[in-house]
């Protein structure tokens, strides 16, 4: 199944079947019913399975789905594990759409259950039915009030908003839920256990085309279809609603865990990393994060070159936000003639009437001050965004001073964000919550936060990855020899030395008289790889005679330390012009999302300092400036201290091209490295001097 379903049968269903309806209060089935009969507003045709009872709660029972008079667009699966099979063929013989499979006990049990989810995969292929679960809590709908799941919870956490929440832990879904407490306020939450069949991207896919969710947030423990999730990221950065991720498994420990946890593959965290700037997505560290970043883009929309103002009482917290607001990199508004002159008139002399604002006590003695000052701050045309330091809790006093702050967010659309820094939570935590404010709990996660929001509207979709896909896991890899990469290079568009295979010092001789000298010689096999580890290759010799020299020690060292290994000869190749810059650039294969390209600085920039970029393919050469943009090294590429800059317009181009001739064998090329890529000044291009190329089958 490669293509996305209709998912609204799931969401928003006109009939529905329980199936393991249950009178006891405590099982699945019992908890599943009474959110559906007493705590939904499910108004639809809704049919229950017992295998025993007559009747549940008061509301007949057929014995089998077989039995059923008309086929419901949604089953929800909730006997043990040793009838969910049989169910599942029945429902799919009568025409069911979706099913929902609360049960657990299958793929994370072992080899066994891995069978009976092999066997729900088929079904669903075969039938067209789509499998949500097994191994989730359900489904819940709260702007419709609707849940299909059995958690005790669900009649706790019903605030509905326009956040969407697609899960791959129940556990932390629900917590992104019960940031409710503060505001929060969500559409939908699916958490898809196991993922049989319906995955995260097809969650996100729904979404994009929801026109009740505004933002998508999602915990991610691993990706089992590259291309597919890429296809759901797409869809949402086409639809413009930003989509706010947590990786699980960025270290080795959380990689294990996550594995033990979904038996998903996790995936390299820096490819994912790229893959998420790459499509629109934010990237986040922690649940907290994703709820503060989430929540704010809800209420507002980021624009181009964003500024922050800061508004509070207390010049020491004010002063702190200053400084969070300094170390992320944030610029502070300027405020307008117009502001100043609303904010003198309206508050003390001793009171900073610059950005931050400090208003001083004059909020606790007048509280009217407030909704005036800050309004006119918030709709200052150089302010996007109003940070509210809230370091104490004064009782009534202070929800006096929350009442007008959210007085004042009503006069404009710039969101006010309260950052609440006292443990003691009363009334005027509340009142932001109920507003919909969503305080944020620390001046650094604010700033983080803001952060955030502002790179998203930056953010400029360039060339948006396909998904090459990762082609089989295993099978036979060949290195090419140097001169055949660069051959595959050379054809490819990329500039390559002249030169040619001598296979003796003679041939060496009369291969560099016909070449511009100086050359360099370099053994020629395909079984060594670190050639200057071992003395294979010798640089800048500027007559025919030294050549032919370089040829015997060239190859008298790869015999002394390979033995074993092939030699072709040796290659002779004219020197590159000196001077410039050496890059690292590669593309390689990702077992999850496929093809993706890496470049950086040679040297110890990505030896010591893994100072890289990296992005799926295809990469343009739009997009290859970006990543060069991105690299802390780039200032030596642009011309550092009187250098002449370096000829990036041919880099990029080779980038472009290294990524046009993955594009058009993507299942036969496992891996291209070319280091270095010597790029000269402007106008001298970018040559390839040395290259690995692996090939597939």
């Amino acid at each position: 199944m490669s293509g996305f379903s209709d998912l609204s049968p799931l969401f928003d269903p006109r009939s529905v079947v329980l199936v393991g309806a249950s009178e006891r209060a405590a099982s699945v089935g019992g908890r599943t019913l009474a959110n559906i009969v007493d705590h939904s507003d499910f108004r639809g045709t809704l049919h229950l399975v017992n295998a025993t009872r007559p009747e549940v709660r008061g509301l007949p029972c057929h014995r089998r789905v077989a039995d059923l008079p008309s086929a419901p667009e949604l089953a929800v699966i909730a006997v043990p594990a040793a009838g969910v099979m049989e169910a599942l063929r029945e429902c799919a013989a009568i025409g069911v759409k979706v099913c929902v499979i609360l049960t657990s006990g299958f793929g994370e049990t072992g080899e066994e259950g891995r069978a009976v989810e092999a066997e729900m995969r088929a079904l669903a292929q075969s039938t067209g039915m789509r499998l949500y679960g097994p191994n989730c809590p359900g489904v819940t709908n709260i702007n419709r009030r609707l849940g299909f799941t059995f958690s005790p919870a669900f009649k706790d956490d019903l605030r509905p908003g326009p956040i969407g929440l697609a899960t791959q832990g129940g556990g932390l879904g629900r917590n992104l839920m019960q940031a409710m407490e503060r505001g929060a306020g969500f559409a939908l939450w699916c958490s898809t256990g196991n993922e049989v069949d319906l995955q995260v991207a097809d969650f996100i896919h729904y979404m994009a085309g929801a026109p009740d969710v505004r933002v998508i947030g999602t915990i991610l423990e691993g990706i089992k279809d590259g291309p597919r999730f890429l296809a759901a990221a797409r869809a949402a950065a086409e639809a413009g609603k930003p989509v706010v991720a947590l990786k699980v498994g960025r270290s080795e420990y959380g990689m294990r865990a996550a594995a033990s946890h979904t038996a998903s593959l996790t995936g390299s965290a820096e490819v994912n990393s790229a893959a998420f700037r790459q499509t629109g997505m934010i990237e986040v560290d922690d649940v907290d994060e994703l709820v503060d970043v989430a929540s704010l883009l809800a209420r507002g929309r980021p624009r181009r070159g964003a500024r922050i103002a800061v508004f509070g009482s207390s010049g020491g917290a004010c002063a702190l936000a200053a400084d969070m607001v300094g170390q992320a990199g944030i610029v502070l508004a300027e405020f307008a003639l117009e502001t100043i002159a609303v904010l003198a008139e309206k508050l003390p002399s001793f009171a900073a009437l610059g950005n931050p604002v400090d208003t001083t006590t004059v909020t606790l003695t007048n509280p009217a001050v407030i909704e005036e000052t800050l309004a006119a701050v918030a709709n200052d045309p150089a302010v996007s965004l109003v940070m509210l330091p809230m370091p104490l809790d004064y009782g009534p006093v202070s929800l006096t001073v929350a009442e007008r702050m959210a007085a004042a967010q009503r006069l404009s659309p710039v969101p006010l964000v309260p950052v609440w820094m006292s443990e003691r939570t009363g009334a005027a935590y509340r009142h932001f919550a109920e507003a919909g404010m969503v305080p944020v709990r620390s001046l650094r996660n604010a700033a983080k936060a803001f952060r955030r929001f502002i790179d998203r509207g930056a953010w400029e979709a360039g060339a948006m990855p396909r998904g090459l896909g990762a082609g089989p896991p295993d099978g036979p890899t060949r290195t090419l020899s140097e001169a055949e990469g660069k051959e595959m290079l050379r054809a490819a568009g990329l500039a390559v030395p002249d030169g040619a295979i001598a296979r003796s010092g003679a041939e060496a001789a009369e291969i560099a008289s016909r070449l511009a000298l100086p050359v360099a010689v370099k053994i020629a096999s395909a079984d060594i790889l670190h050639k200057s580890d071992i003395g294979g290759v010798a640089l800048g010799l500027r007559t025919a005679e030294e050549a032919g020299a370089a040829f015997e020690a060239v190859t008298r060292a790869a015999r002394a330390h390979h033995p074993e290994a092939r030699i072709e000869g040796a290659l002779v190749e004219r020197m590159a012009p000196s001077g410039g810059q050496e890059v690292l650039l590669s593309v390689s294969r990702d077992p999850v999302l496929g093809q993706v390209m890496t470049c950086g600085l040679g040297g110890i920039h990505v030896e010591l300092l893994r100072d890289v970029s990296r992005r799926l393919l295809p990469v343009d050469a739009a997009e290859a400036g970006r990543m060069l943009r991105e690299l802390r090294g780039f200032p030596l590429l642009r011309g550092l201290r009187g250098a002449p800059p370096c000829d990036l317009e041919a880099l990029c181009a080779a980038m472009a091209a290294l990524s046009a001739l993955v594009e058009t064998r993507p299942e036969g090329i496992e891996e291209i490295e070319i280091n270095p890529l010597r790029v000269g000044a402007v106008g001298e291009g970018a040559w390839a001097l040395d290259a690995v190329v692996t090939l597939r089958g």
